[in-house]
């Protein structure tokens, strides 16, 4: 593998990573510390706002080609102590090379976090089990026919609840603050004081906090993001019902390297 470019806005620098069959895969490395990888190339998840699932999978990436995205970086003199499991791809649908990564990053003595839709559920119990530094679970909505149309090949958000449950209830507060449920807001389909209301519920329930994301709109996919305004009143209406929320921090609202706009062969796309 190799750099093949880098692209750098006012904070984030995102690396496109040549593999030895020619696709580009993408890392990012932002607030001055922490890279985000990517775990497959492509994603069979396909969520219906992101740019790393247009095309599906094309392949699962092997835990070298993981690792060697960290080698990278550090070689351009990028300063690392965290790694983020947030890149394109879902990280549990590559199971065992995930791991292998994982194991090796903890070596170096990194910080590890996750991005995760939960799916399949059996490999998140294994997950919630590591000595991870964090686990954003991506639900997007608590709507049975919406989860389907954002996020057309998850897991039913009961199963998933159910797993969280079970490993939460014997955990301390404090512990409990290193999960957060994510929920990228988008204008006129999930953002409504009722579907609000019921992710509220569902937060508090747990126990945890929500990572409230800001939607970063790209071209081809039809959905609009809130504006300031609107993104500011969900904050505020979570805030009041009692749940611990954050907002998208600046590095994750970019158009180079923002959520959801991370792709295979942005270079090439004839290639996909």
């Amino acid at each position: 593998m190799k750099v093949e470019t880098v692209i750098n806005d006012s904070l984030n620098r995102l690396l496109g990573i040549k593999t030895e069959d020619s696709y580009t895969v993408e890392a990012v490395y932002y607030r001055g510390d922490t890279l985000c990888v990517s775990t497959q190339v492509g994603c069979p998840v396909r969520c219906a706002f992101c740019a790393s699932g247009k095309n599906g999978l094309l392949r699962n990436m092997s835990a070298e080609e993981i690792i060697d995205q960290y080698r990278l970086a550090v070689k351009e003199g990028m300063k690392i102590k965290n790694i983020a499991f947030a890149g394109i791809g879902e990280p549990l649908l590559n199971w065992e090379n995930v791991k292998k990564a994982f194991w090796y990053f903890k070596e170096k003595g990194l910080k590890c976090s996750f991005y995760t839709t939960g799916f399949p559920v059996k490999n998140l119990e294994e997950l919630l089990q590591l000595p991870h530094s964090g686990v954003n679970i991506s639900i997007h909505s608590v709507s049975t026919e919406k989860r389907k149309q954002i996020i057309p090949y998850g897991e039913p958000l009961e199963k998933i609840i159910q797993v969280l449950k079970k490993h939460l209830s014997n955990l301390s507060n404090r512990k409990r603050k290193m999960y957060n449920l994510a929920y990228l807001l988008i204008s006129g389909v999930n953002d409504s004081k009722e579907e609000l209301n019921k992710l509220a519920d569902t937060a508090l329930e747990l126990g945890i906090g929500v990572s409230l994301l800001k939607f970063n709109e790209i071209e081809g996919i039809p959905y609009r993001t809130t504006t300031d305004e609107e993104y500011e009143e969900a904050f505020l209406f979570l805030k009041e019902r009692g749940v611990r929320v954050t907002l998208s921090n600046r590095y994750r609202t970019r158009k180079i390297g923002g959520c959801g706009t991370l792709m295979v062969n942005r270079l090439h796309p004839e290639t996909s």
